[in-house]
């Protein structure tokens, strides 16, 4: 049997502009936008977006880590 991390819960589901759209309440500024994505950057921290219907959890996952952001704070975010 393989350990495993308790998980906090479950990523929610969002779109390529609820994101942004979230981490515009969170501080961070559209630098550009090219085609179906959108830039994004906060001080040291900067990520590019991809405006889709729904984000795939890896790339949910590489986009937080990027912004410094913890699988909590996004669901604190999501809540308000």
């Amino acid at each position: 049997m393989r350990w495993r991390s308790p998980r906090v819960g479950k990523l929610p589901v969002l779109s390529g502009a609820e994101l942004v759209s979230l981490l515009e309440k969170n501080g961070f500024l559209v630098v550009r936008q090219r085609g179906s994505h959108t830039s994004l950057q906060k001080g040291d921290y900067r990520t590019v977006v991809p405006l889709h219907d729904e984000l795939a959890k890896g790339t949910l996952l590489a986009i937080l880590k990027q912004c410094g952001l913890s699988r909590e704070e996004l669901e604190k975010m999501t809540r308000k």
